[in-house]
């Protein structure tokens, strides 16, 4: 099946691993899985509100990412969407797509959680729409109320043609470290800003092992890893109250604790940054089944921006 038909067979594996676990399991499988679409040349799009369907779907050689695999957004708000995109045609702005479906199903969370998923960019970028969302949401509340309550004139408006378009200001859009961060949130991980592409040639180059690839064999081997600086973590050791730290890293195919020593954490302490890409070397550890890796050297690909 995956020879044969690659897009029809990854796009039931995501949907299969979309559904068939939850928390850091889920989100690592499905990491893996688009990276093995990567592999195979299948581009995976980002959600749309005009496009996506319950689950993921086929579009040509790509897969559509579906509505359900967004955080905070249920099924009682996708069928709101659906039915609305079926009964009236694709949405045409953000005031068109909030004036037609039901907001007692879709509500706030599930609003902001589809713009910072990227499935509303086709009506504006995520800055303007999360900051237009409650006046805009203000309006239609308003105007459907008058139009129960019979409260418009001769010649009022009672219709939806008025908010066929929308009537923002433009925002600057959020930085790409913000936009991986939304991603992250209500995704579980990064589809459209991933930070690691920004050095795709340097770590294709330099990388001897991915995290998802760690396993039986692999302990007291030393490798070159790059990844996502997503946690960090600074303790006190007991014996002389030095510093070390703990820092989880996300290379796309998984994410792995990084140990930091004492002496290695004071020679790589300015290296040691959240939400950066790094390109490290590291002595594989296993306990109980368990792998982490034992930091030995640094680089922060991203110093330089900082």
């Amino acid at each position: 099946m995956k020879a044969n038909y690659p897009v029809e067979y990854m796009t039931a594996l995501m949907t299969a691993e979309l559904h068939s676990a939850a928390g850091p399991i889920r989100e690592l499988k499905m990491a893996q899985t688009l990276e093995e679409s990567k592999r195979l040349k299948i581009n995976v799009l980002i959600p749309d509100i005009n496009k996506s369907l319950y689950n993921f779907s086929i579009e040509g050689r790509s897969i559509r990412f579906g509505l359900s695999a967004i955080k905070n957004v249920g099924s009682a708000a996708i069928n709101a969407i659906i039915d609305a995109r079926t009964n009236g045609g694709p949405f045409t702005s953000f005031r068109d797509m909030l004036f037609r479906i039901d907001l007692r199903k879709a509500n706030k969370k599930t609003i902001e959680s589809l713009i910072k998923a990227g499935a509303l960019d086709s009506f504006g970028n995520r800055a303007t729409l999360l900051a237009y969302y409650p006046q805009c949401v203000k309006e239609i509340v308003a105007h459907k109320e008058q139009m129960i309550s019979g409260q418009f004139g001769l010649f009022g408006d009672q219709n939806a043609t008025t908010y066929k378009s929308d009537n923002y200001t433009e925002l600057p859009e959020l930085s790409d470290d913000k936009l991986a961060e939304f991603e992250k949130e209500v995704i579980g991980f990064l589809l459209s800003h991933n930070p690691m592409d920004r050095h795709h040639d340097l770590i294709c180059a330099k990388v001897t092992k991915h995290i998802a690839d760690i396993g039986e064999g692999d302990e007291n081997r030393t490798f070159i890893f790059a990844g996502n600086v997503t946690q960090m973590k600074i303790v006190k050791t007991k014996k002389k109250n030095d510093n070390m730290a703990f820092i989880r890293v996300n290379d796309n195919t998984g994410s792995a604790e990084v140990v930091v020593f004492p002496k290695t954490y004071e020679a790589n302490k300015p290296d040691l940054i959240p939400n950066t890409v790094v390109l490290f070397k590291g002595k594989i550890s296993e306990r109980d089944g368990e792998y982490s890796i034992l930091l030995e050297k640094i680089v922060n690909l991203d110093k330089k921006r900082i």
